[in-house]
């Protein structure tokens, strides 16, 4: 219903997948011009205004909000599945882009993953093809990735997802919430949120970094983002940047600051809490994080990690037809839809593509 809060939607959503280290997790949404909001566990339904004008049917999509600065040190194994689906699609749809020679690395802990050990009699010439890895994929990979997976003997699943998110964890744009803005002469910038502070991009190259305890302030004004960074010399400089528009300004101002209190307020200064929130508020705005930090999901006693006796339901990767001689490349952007009846909300994982 409309007047059902994000939080029961969510719950509803961690009990289906079994998931207990919900606080990394959340579902996304697209408005019409597919700008990208996360779900507010405190807001109904009917609140998030850009998701109603959407539908109905309302979709949203299951994804990792928060990515652990290192996804192998997660307490269950669950999570982490969760976490190789969610990377291993980031790969995939190009918001992870890796060297030839780790995508061949994280293609074959994928393959070991989902086909186990090689066997000659099973895995006859071309079977890497039937997956997908990479956008534009091609054959010299696949060559690669079954060289590759034929030395993998003996791993689980779950010690190739290990494998595959301890190899994941090391790429440059691991976890990184690339959003756009222009700074000086209408230059094109992203700032990037990661685990460990804000970093921006210019030509694809990064032109600074900033962690989470040197930024003192962040506040938007209409359009206008402020990131005030206290130097070594411990006097505070601020950088500003231009957003296309109040909205992606507001929207990026939530993120930068739900990043901040997840990974770096330590979970015993409650008292410096309310100081540091309203070094964070802009004029007319307040926003809090409600869920649990990073810290205090770690040295949680309330609930003993990992769980005994955990099942978990893998699901198969989607096939395509094997590569042939004569077929040649396949088309690596290939885009499923589903039809879905007049009032419903429907929930994909992981998250979507993010475009701007």
């Amino acid at each position: 219903q409309k007047s059902t809060k994000g939080s029961v939607v969510l719950g509803y959503v961690f009990r289906q997948l079994n998931l207990v280290e919900i606080d990394y997790f959340g579902l996304r949404y697209c408005d019409r011009s597919h700008q990208t909001y996360w779900l507010d566990p405190a807001k109904t339904l009917a609140e998030h205004k850009e998701l109603i004008n959407t539908g109905p049917p309302y979709t949203l999509y299951f994804g990792i909000k928060f990515y652990a600065e290192d996804p192998c040190k997660l307490k269950e194994e669950i999570t982490r599945y969760q976490f190789f689906l969610q990377v291993k699609q980031d790969v995939l749809q190009g918001r992870l882009p890796c060297p030839s020679n780790t995508a061949a690395q994280l293609g074959a802990y994928i393959i070991q993953s989902e086909l186990g050990d090689y066997d000659p009699y099973k895995h006859t010439t071309g079977y890497v093809s039937e997956y997908r890895f990479v956008p534009d994929q091609k054959e010299e990979l696949e060559e690669a990735i079954e060289r590759i997976h034929k030395t993998l003997m003996g791993q689980v699943p779950a010690e190739a997802e290990l494998n595959f998110l301890g190899v994941a964890k090391s790429l440059e744009m691991y976890g990184v919430d690339l959003h756009p803005v222009y700074g000086e002469n209408k230059s094109e910038y992203f700032l990037g949120l990661t685990p460990i502070g804000v970093v921006v991009y210019r030509n694809k190259k990064q032109v600074g970094k900033y962690f989470w305890p040197r930024i003192t302030k962040v506040h938007f004004k209409e359009t206008q983002f402020e990131l005030r960074v206290l130097g070594k010399d411990c006097n505070e400089t601020s950088f500003f940047f231009e957003a296309r528009n109040k909205i992606t300004c507001k929207h990026l101002w939530k993120c930068c600051v739900e990043h901040h209190m997840f990974f770096r307020v330590p979970e015993n200064e409650s008292s410096s809490l309310s100081r540091k929130f309203s070094k964070f508020g802009s004029i007319g705005y307040k926003h809090r994080y409600s869920g649990r930090t990073s810290l205090q999901m770690t040295r949680d006693p309330s609930v003993q990690l990992p769980r005994p006796d955990q099942c978990i339901e893998r699901s198969r990767s989607k096939t395509y037809p094997k590569r042939t001689q004569q077929t040649g490349s396949k088309n690596m952007s290939q885009i499923a839809t589903n039809g879905e009846n007049e009032g419903t909300t429907k929930i994909i994982a992981p998250s979507p593509v993010k475009r701007y």
